[in-house]
């Protein structure tokens, strides 16, 4: 019976379904995390009377037809830009964007080039700006040793005043990466992405410029996960997958009736 198929398929879908909400609620409080959605499609058709075939009875054209559905697949899962908030931290080191726009951040041994909206940087040891796993920003920028006090303006310039000194001075620039396609980045955990063919090249530029967000200091990005939508989303794919384990156990006992009968 098609119905056994279907009703796995089913299962399958919304236990992918339940997967993708417990990740976003797991990550409620996770900084800049963007929450995910899984989006699916119907299979293929068997096509018992495919509609507008001539009718055997004569010239007719069948108008509808006998298609048959044999379930569900998952056809993607969705990460759903926008909608976080920020939360104030005081730190010199942490920001935000307030628009559109990535960190770039240096992997180490020469694996590339990631991006992140996570701003929780720090000073490594050497004063270079870094993640917190130790990742340096990209253009590296060097915080001297005697600095007193470190500003980041909305166009992404770090200026410091250094001990005994009256005026600032500039020792960098941020800059952002945007891309054509922000939901092709592929995820590689850390907050971190990485660039890929459906997510386009990126654009570089300054922050505040046309088209890129600004840098927003002492601020951090939350999640735009909200609780109450997830929870509501999770109740309703576990009554999904229950209905579809009573599809196969209605199957089942159809099949256990015709046996019976043989």
């Amino acid at each position: 019976m098609r119905s056994l198929a279907i009703g796995a398929t089913g299962m399958l879908a919304q236990q992918t379904n339940v997967d993708v909400i417990s990740n976003n609620i797991a990550n409620m409080n996770t900084t800049a995390y963007t929450k995910r959605r899984a989006e699916f499609n119907d299979l293929l058709y068997q096509n018992i009377v495919r509609p507008g075939a001539a009718s055997s009875a004569g010239e007719t054209i069948v108008p509808s037809g006998v298609q048959l559905g044999l379930g569900v697949r998952t056809a993607a899962v969705y990460r759903i830009t926008g909608g976080t908030g920020l939360t104030n931290t005081n730190n010199s080191l942490d920001l935000a964007i307030q628009g559109r726009g990535y960190f770039q951040i240096e992997l180490p041994e020469g694996k590339g080039t990631a991006y992140t909206r996570d701003g929780a940087f720090q000073r490594n040891g050497d004063g270079v700006i870094v993640t917190h796993d130790g990742y340096v920003v990209q253009p590296e920028i060097t915080i001297p040793e005697d600095a007193t006090e470190v500003y980041i303006n909305n166009s992404g310039e770090v200026w410091v005043k250094q001990d005994g000194e009256t005026d600032e001075i500039n020792i960098g620039q941020l800059e952002l990466a945007t891309f054509v396609n922000e939901a092709g980045l592929e995820a590689m955990g850390q907050n971190l992405f990485l660039e890929t063919q459906a997510s386009g090249a990126p654009v570089l530029d300054n922050p505040d410029a046309e088209g890129f967000g600004s840098i927003l200091q002492g601020y951090l990005e939350t999640s735009n996960v909200n609780a109450v939508s997830e929870i509501t989303e999770l109740v309703s794919a576990q009554r999904a997958y229950e209905m579809n384990s009573k599809i196969i156990q209605t199957s089942d006992q159809m099949l256990s009736t015709i046996t019976q009968l043989r």
